[in-house]
């Protein structure tokens, strides 16, 4: 009887605790992954931007130059930033990217440029990649307050300044997620849906190819598979249920897509169709301007001068992918941008009062929250506009 009362007395402390003691770890300070302190700007306006958005930009290594370029023209201060070094760059690169950020004059005074201080291992076509992204962006949910989360490499480059992105985006509802999607596998059926991967990557320090088991597998009759694009503008909504999901679909899928080949081009848009509060709730479209090779279109092109017009004429805030400091970039920081060599994008949280526009290199206190959008907010709300339309938008909306 002694024995029996005691067990109870220690499963009720025992419980007890834990639901004291885990609240406490949960609201651990996210600054641990910051390379700084995180500082309120003093505006006397006390403004604010009607949307923000949460970038993931992701590199490995080799790639310092452009991730730098990337972020700076990228850089909004009413936004947030993550980068991801993954863990195959040496210990150089990571500490030249940690100076970098920590040491620049605006990313210290902000306080929005993050740094995620245990990288992971990414495997070519591994469930790695998406690993990296849910992590970004439960990172980011932790730490911030946001509308939008963008997942970009450091291969990627805008086409239209964050000022327009904002002002385009401001007149959506919140909850639309911009995740390419189709059905029809076509080839992919065979050459994804049934093989089944093992990724090293999961539990090796030791970069390696994926292993490929020999017997496939049936498709899956407990969900319908999608397939589409790695690149998404995804709805805070959204990356919560991803993380958190009140039903059990979210963990369900990343089980079954951790053996699944090029996992990121099926995840997301295999969970938001299969889950009916989100369903509806997908834009077609991955914002992303994209040339792919000859079929069966695996590999984005390289993108040049000759593609700039159509770049530009496909009004999509982001084009991929462009080798490192080519010619066309540029051209997109000269024309597009307003962007000089080493400085950041034009914008009005940058703009001297009185002067005609100019490259910003350093943020205008009392103009945090203004908005200096250009042509490239008229595009991108044209673009936005076609997509999202009510005649568009159920029509090519996780269509069976």
């Amino acid at each position: 009887m002694g024995i029996k009362v005691f067990m109870v007395s220690f499963m009720f402390t025992t419980i007890l605790l834990s639901v004291l003691y885990l609240p406490t770890k949960l609201s651990i300070p996210i600054t641990r992954f910051n390379p700084m302190a995180t500082l309120n700007i003093v505006h006397p306006s006390n403004r604010t931007y009607p949307v923000t958005f949460a970038y993931l930009i992701s590199a490995s290594k080799g790639d310092i130059i452009k991730l730098k370029r990337t972020l700076h023209a990228l850089y909004h201060p009413g936004n947030q930033y993550l980068i991801h070094l993954d863990y195959e760059a040496p210990a150089s690169e990571h500490k030249l990217i940690a100076e970098f950020v920590s040491n620049h004059p605006v990313f210290s005074l902000v306080g929005n440029v993050y740094i995620v201080g245990k990288p992971n291992l990414v495997t070519y076509r591994g469930p790695t990649m998406l690993a990296t992204t849910l992590h970004a962006m439960s990172m980011l949910l932790r730490c911030c307050k946001w509308d939008w989360f963008i997942n970009l490499s450091a291969s990627d480059y805008p086409l239209v300044t964050q000022d327009d992105l904002i002002h385009a985006f401001s007149g959506l509802p919140k909850d639309l997620n911009f995740i390419q999607h189709s059905s029809q596998l076509g080839w992919k059926l065979n050459k994804r849906g049934k093989p089944i991967i093992i990724d090293p990557g999961l539990y090796s320090r030791n970069k390696s190819e994926i292993w490929w088991v020999i017997k496939p597998r049936t498709l899956p009759t407990a969900f319908k598979l999608y397939t589409g694009s790695a690149w998404t503008v995804i709805s805070r909504s959204f990356a919560e249920y991803s993380i958190v999901g009140w039903d059990n679909l979210p963990r369900t899928l990343l089980l079954y897509y951790t053996n699944f080949v090029s996992s990121p081009e099926g995840y997301f848009q295999t969970l938001i169709c299969n889950s009916v509060d989100y369903k509806n709730t997908t834009v077609n479209h991955d914002l992303h301007y994209i040339t792919w090779d000859t079929p069966p279109k695996q590999h984005p092109r390289s993108l040049g001068l000759k593609d700039y017009r159509r770049m530009v004429q496909s009004s999509r805030p982001f084009g991929r992918k462009f080798k490192r400091n080519d010619p066309v970039l540029d051209k997109i920081d000269r024309e597009l941008l307003k962007r000089r060599h080493g400085k950041f994008t034009y914008g009005g949280w940058c703009a001297e009062n009185g002067k005609k526009q100019r490259a910003c290199s350093s943020l205008q206190g009392e103009n945090y929250g203004v908005l200096k959008p250009g042509a490239g907010s008229r595009r991108l709300k044209s673009l936005l506009t076609k997509i999202a339309s009510a005649r568009s938008f159920s029509k090519r909306q996780c269509r069976p």
